[in-house]
């Protein structure tokens, strides 16, 4: 029998990268919890352009919010007093992504815990319950979902995000614009380009809050549960998660950081918001 030495070292050049490539991707997917746990540090993703949860301070050039305040709380209770937290802007396209590359452990960002998304990434329990809800300058006709669902309405919204998809559910007959982020979107219902903005209530709470003649209205028409991800097989991480936030909602911290950022929002139901 005459042997194809050239196929067989082929073939079994093929095998060994095979193995090793396997090894390899085992040896990275490394314990995040351990490993935070020797530098004291956890390093998260958050929003930068969120008023309420993560908002940019162009005078010291961090951001603020409370989502910011919750990381610092929680990396501290799972780490102790000593222990950092880190922070890396992300956005509705890049925090799942940087997530799975290993650019950050958690994501904390207004995100909402969905079917979709938990195919790519695991989440906490919910830390924060929102609805989505609509802004509208005040005297507008529109004083709920139902008079959005009408020919020639306009709905402005974030392009990808979960409301896009919940305007087109509950007010089929109007048009969605998506734009690039909040402050894009809420330009362009000032610029009458629309009947109305549409997302979470707690954040456009916070847009209405900095710009008077602006009113959120028709209460919430979803349900938004916010949830904090990390990535597929950091089940240390996550639990340790849950178990400081629930510490945190039982020794106060949690009500202290809510009634700072939210405490003088008309509307506001921090019960609500802790899921009680």
């Amino acid at each position: 029998m005459r042997v194809n030495f050239k196929k067989l070292a082929l073939m079994v050049a093929g095998l060994v990268c095979l193995f090793a490539t396997s090894a390899c991707s085992k040896s990275s997917q490394k314990n995040l919890y351990q490993a935070d746990q020797q530098t004291k540090t956890i390093t998260w993703g958050i929003k930068s352009d969120t008023r309420l949860f993560g908002l940019m301070n162009i005078k010291n050039g961090k951001s603020e919010g409370f989502d910011i305040d919750l990381a610092k709380a929680l990396t501290k209770k799972i780490y102790g007093q000593d222990a950092q937290a880190k922070f890396e802007t992300t956005t509705i396209t890049t925090k799942i992504p940087l997530l799975k590359n290993g650019n950050i452990d958690a994501v904390i960002a207004a995100m909402t815990i969905t079917p979709e998304r938990q195919k790519y990434v695991d989440f906490s329990k919910p830390y924060f319950n929102a609805g989505q809800s609509l802004l509208v300058k005040e005297g507008s006709p529109v004083k709920s979902i139902a008079d959005l669902n009408q020919k020639g309405r306009v709905v402005l919204a974030v392009k990808g995000s979960v409301a896009v998809a919940n305007v087109k559910k509950y007010a089929p007959k109007a048009k969605v614009l998506e734009y690039d982020d909040y402050g894009q979107t809420f330009t362009a219902l000032k610029s009458g380009q629309g009947d109305a903005m549409t997302t979470d209530n707690g954040i456009l709470y916070g847009i209405a809050k900095e710009n008077p003649g602006y009113a959120v209205v028709g209460g919430t028409f979803t349900n938004e549960p916010y949830g904090i991800a990390v990535n597929k097989g950091q089940k240390q991480l996550l639990a340790a998660i849950n178990k400081a936030l629930s510490e945190l909602k039982a020794d106060g911290t949690y009500d202290r950081i809510a009634t700072k950022w939210f405490g003088d929002v008309a509307g506001f139901d921090l019960k609500g918001a802790k899921g009680e």
